[in-house]
């Protein structure tokens, strides 16, 4: 009998292709994006508080989250930024810094101590642990640790510049605050250091703002780990800490920044993710600082921006914005509320063909206030309703007459206002020329009190 053996399938030749972790070829995109010999930027805090503020801008958000140069890419572009910190800056914030923590942070203790007014002594001796290691990655989970360890210990404990995660867009950003504070109690506290003087106990406004905007970042970079820490619990207050009048002391005042916390994660949640906006752009792209001109304004112009007036004043790039949406007849140049009272009118030359009555439908209620904005305006400048073509000209007669007058009186002005030697003559017009002596009511002559004859 006649055995059949098992017919054995041939075996393959290779390995079918191992698919690769999303994460590494979002990092392997991005670098292509930022240029192969670039080093990526870090995304810090004040970046990241200023990108919160303008959500909808993709081209901030990819080159954020790529790490790229703005500053560099402006420059190449043509276009350089205007502002930045100086040397000088640089060098009195540091001195400053190292001032308020010095001798262990006695200083900084004593001012949280006093603005949070708790009770007794401040604390001396306070631990400062040492969060030293490799990469962003490992400080920042040597910093977690640090919490966790100086929470379940139950005292005071002072991390000096941690290192905190944050997800942005999907990718992750490292922010590096001055200082955290451990309470007793498990609070967790965030202290903010900025070189800008407090006078008589208030400062400027709009810097205060900046400084709680940014403190906000650290709050729910904070919030992250103190979520899997058993008794911890991030503080709304944060302590910023300034130079007091014109001298280098140090101050301290608690701002409360629920607000800004607030409006900060949900604009951090709007953000579209970085892998989206990627792989929307055309192949090849790179935004590499040793390409053309052409080329890196090709492939800036490539991911959408949402420029506002308020951009000059956080973005490297808003210059080269303002120029392309000017040179497009945006109507974004002229502010964000501006954009919001014309509804769909989207550039210059729509709002004017409709306030001309050219285009748009009279029943929309932009066009009608647009509409009836250009009949006042035309009224304003005809003037009043004239009946008749006498009352017009004479009306026109007078009006030339009134410049005329004020034409000359410009022109005498000077004249009267420039001072005068002593014993020198001012110099006479044509009518007192005809008559250099008019007669007074008691039949003297009046003299010129500028000249020689007045003793």
């Amino acid at each position: 009998m006649q055995q059949h053996r098992p017919a054995h399938l041939p075996r393959p030749t290779s390995r079918p292709p191992r698919e690769e972790p999303q994460a590494v070829t979002l990092r392997r995109r991005l670098a292509e994006l930022r240029g192969p010999a670039v080093a990526p930027r870090p995304l810090d805090a004040r970046a990241l508080a200023a990108l919160a503020a303008n959500p909808g801008c993709k081209r901030r958000a990819l080159l954020d989250g790529a790490g790229v140069d703005k500053g560099a890419l402006a420059t190449a572009l043509g276009s350089p930024a205007a502002f930045g910190q100086s040397q000088f800056a640089f060098m009195r914030g540091n001195a400053f810094e190292a001032r308020v923590k010095a001798d262990g942070g006695a200083e900084l203790m004593r001012l949280l101590h006093q603005g949070f007014g708790e009770p007794g002594e401040p604390p001396g001796d306070v631990p400062v642990p040492d969060l030293t290691a490799a990469g962003p990655e490992g400080r920042a989970a040597r910093t977690a640790l640090a919490l966790r360890e100086a929470t379940a210990s139950g005292g005071w404990a002072l991390l000096d510049h941690p290192m905190l995660a944050l997800e942005v867009a999907g990718s992750p950003a490292y922010l590096e605050p001055d200082a955290v504070v451990v309470h007793p109690d498990g609070t967790w506290t965030v202290v903010e250091i900025k070189s800008f003087p407090m006078i008589d106990g208030s400062a400027d406004a709009a810097k205060v703002g900046a400084a709680a905007r940014q403190s906000a970042v650290y709050v729910l970079a904070l919030e992250r780990v103190a979520a899997a820490t058993d008794g911890a619990e991030v503080g709304h207050r944060v302590l910023l800490v300034c130079p007091k009048d014109f001298s280098n002391l140090p101050t301290a005042s608690v701002v409360d920044v629920r607000k800004q916390r607030a409006v900060t994660r949900r604009q951090l949640t709007r953000l579209t993710r970085i892998e989206d906006i990627a792989a929307a752009l055309p192949e090849g792209t790179t935004f590499d600082p040793e390409c053309s001109a052409e080329e890196l304004d090709s492939a800036v112009e490539s991911v959408t921006a949402a420029y506002a007036p308020e951009c000059l004043a956080a973005c490297e790039l808003a210059f080269h914005c303002r120029a392309k949406a000017r040179a497009a007849g945006a109507v974004e140049a002229l502010g964000r509320s501006v954009r919001g009272e014309l509804g769909g009118l989207t550039t210059v030359e729509e709002v004017l063909a409709a306030a001309a009555g050219k285009e748009g439908d009279p029943a929309d209620p932009t066009v009608a206030a647009l509409l009836r904005a250009a009949a006042l305006r035309a009224e304003a400048l005809e003037g009043p309703v004239r009946s008749s073509d006498a009352g017009e000209g004479a009306a026109s007669g007078a009006v030339e007459s009134r410049a005329e007058e004020s034409v000359v009186a410009d022109a005498a002005s000077p004249a009267r206002s420039r001072p005068r030697a002593r014993g020198t003559s001012r110099p006479r017009t044509a009518p007192e020329a005809a008559a250099p002596d008019a007669a007074t009511p008691r039949g003297n002559s009046v003299q010129d009190p500028g000249s020689t004859a007045c003793r």
